[in-house]
């Protein structure tokens, strides 16, 4: 099901779980181990950064830099790992291989954060997020050891528990990538009911006063809402309208 699929949203932070996703596919092993130091002003450059201030002394492994931007949405290990797929320019040509020809991939954070009235720069839609994630399950793309290593680092995302997780029925595993800067809230997740296969969904929100604060339960009702209606199909009832 799709509302406003094809409506463009900034993507903010969610796009963290692309750019692991294109890290893990690049990388191997040895790659992945490297230590990896960075400077006090690129922490006060990029903003929200919660690992890389407490490791500041003493660097981290180019892995842990991966999955310190989706577990807690850490902006200065997105750049230090955007920096090690060919930059935005990198991730957004990784999307095109995913068949992704509709996210604009263009700044760094903080600046991807920022949305210009008319510019598609740093922006997508549901549609395409949802192909795109779905696509990652697949094995043309990534190994089995690689979509089992991002959907671990989603699962443990701690931003996203008031988000789909908050909307899904009782039972159901959220593995998930929040994403949100001023009225933009927005989360992308593959959901698992039990004893079913997964099922992809992502909501972008936005308030249209750009003085506003986002809103979470916006996310979760719409995700219980559309979680709901697929949990009923299943079980051949009719979902509510």
């Amino acid at each position: 099901m799709s509302y406003r699929g094809s409506e463009r949203f900034g993507f903010a932070s969610t796009l963290k779980a692309f750019a692991a996703a294109e890290f893990l596919r690049q990388t191997s092993t040895e790659d992945r181990d490297e230590l990896v130091r960075w400077t006090r002003s690129d922490i006060d450059r990029a903003g929200y950064s919660p690992v890389t201030t407490e490791n500041l002394d003493t660097g981290l492994t180019a892995a842990e830099l991966a999955e310190a931007a989706v577990r807690e949405s850490d902006n200065t290990a997105l750049n230090l790992v955007l920096d090690r797929i060919g930059g935005p320019e990198g991730l957004d040509d990784a999307l095109e291989l995913l068949g992704d020809a509709t996210t604009e991939v263009v700044n760094y954070e903080p600046e991807l954060n920022t949305i210009t009235s008319g510019s598609i720069d740093d922006t997508t839609t549901a549609d395409a997020f949802t192909e795109s994630m779905t696509a990652l399950q697949q094995t043309s793309y990534s190994t089995s050891s690689n979509r089992s290593i991002l959907l671990d680092w989603m699962s443990g995302n701690k931003t996203g528990d008031p988000l789909v997780r908050a909307g899904a029925p009782a039972g159901w595993v959220v593995a998930d990538k929040s994403g949100g800067a001023g009225p933009i809230r927005n989360d992308i997740a593959v959901v698992t009911p039990p004893e079913r296969s997964a099922v992809v969904i992502t909501i972008l929100t936005e308030k249209n006063d750009p003085a506003a604060q986002f809103d979470n339960e916006l996310v979760s009702e719409t995700a219980a809402v559309v979680l709901h209606a697929i949990e009923v199909g299943a079980s051949g009832g009719q979902p509510d309208r």
